[in-house]
């Protein structure tokens, strides 16, 4: 098995990279292996974690990149491989948070750029890297505009559910969050109806785009938005007043673990980088430092940093 395993999703973004990776790839000495179907790059990453590689890479978008996370950790294998990233899907947030955002940067930063462990997410059992979404209606993907989604990522689709529909499909939820660090007791922390829940590992949901989160401090950048009445739904001024700072309509919280509750059965999905999950209860933890990655100059070990 060689150190470098390239797991390559031919049907990611616009489906004109695989020359590029794989030509790359032979002149590196990496192995490559293309999946076919969901669920084989958790397989594929699996087997080459399994068979000694040290460094594994996602080539894809966001989905890519947690089956490949998700094979690793099926393989107990986080302690001793880095994965790596190279962003030739339709939605390279991942990439964009460790400040990788071309090919040349990427292999760049695979062969030498520095490493870092940054902490993985994990909801009953399923590793996710950097988002879990709840709430968010199943058409909004399709309605929502292209430049919107690429500065504001997933909370896009906030905006166009509520801009676009007349009803809401609202969740009856109760989200706890934990007070302390590891032990610490979960007490009930918000109760109500909301539209969507928004639990960030990787992304902040924050003016100013869709921004990377603090990834080595222990802790979910958590945003619930609930009561609607609150918002001026048709205004411009929507996303600002989502994503700006204090707001009635948003709840804000950092955590290092939640548990949702949901009490209408219709609103039991949960979107972990994508990965759909139903569920009437979810635990959400924080493992921190779990997972080495190769990061790029403009990855920011502490954003909150000025």
């Amino acid at each position: 098995m060689p150190e470098t395993v390239i797991i390559l999703n031919p049907k990611s973004g616009s489906g004109d990279h695989v020359n590029a990776v794989t030509d790359r790839a032979q002149v590196l000495g990496y192995d490559v292996e293309q999946t076919e179907e969901g669920g084989d790059g958790v397989a594929l990453a699996r087997e080459a974690a399994a068979a000694g590689a040290d460094r594994i890479v996602a080539a894809g978008g966001d989905g890519t990149v947690n089956e490949v996370v998700r094979g690793i950790d099926e393989a107990e294998a986080l302690d001793r491989v880095t994965l790596g990233v190279l962003p030739v899907g339709t939605g390279n947030n991942f990439a964009g948070q460790l400040g990788i955002t071309d090919l040349d940067t990427a292999f760049t930063v695979i062969k030498e750029g520095e490493r870092r462990r940054i902490d993985l997410g994990e909801a009953d059992g399923h590793a996710f890297v950097n988002s879990c979404i709840a709430g968010l209606t199943s058409n909004s993907s399709s309605k929502t505009d292209p430049g919107m989604k690429d500065r504001l990522g997933v909370v896009a689709y906030v905006v166009t559910t509520l801009q676009s529909m007349v009803e809401f499909d609202a969740m009856h939820l109760t989200v706890e969050t934990e007070e302390g660090g590891e032990g610490g007791e979960h007490s009930s922390a918000w109760r109500g109806e909301a539209l969507a829940v928004l639990i960030g590992n990787g992304r902040r949901f924050v003016a100013g785009g869709d921004t990377q989160a603090h990834m080595e401090d222990g802790l979910f950048e958590v945003m619930i938005v609930e009561d609607t009445s609150k918002l001026d739904l048709m205004s411009e001024a929507l996303t600002d007043q989502l994503l700006g700072g204090e707001d009635d309509a948003v709840v804000r919280t950092r955590t290092p673990s939640l548990r949702i509750d949901v009490h209408d059965p219709q609103s039991r999905q949960f979107s972990l980088d994508g990965e759909i999950i139903e569920r009437d209860h979810l635990a959400i933890d924080v493992r921190p430092s779990t997972l080495s990655v190769a990061v790029g100059d403009g990855y920011q070990r502490n954003p909150d940093m000025k």
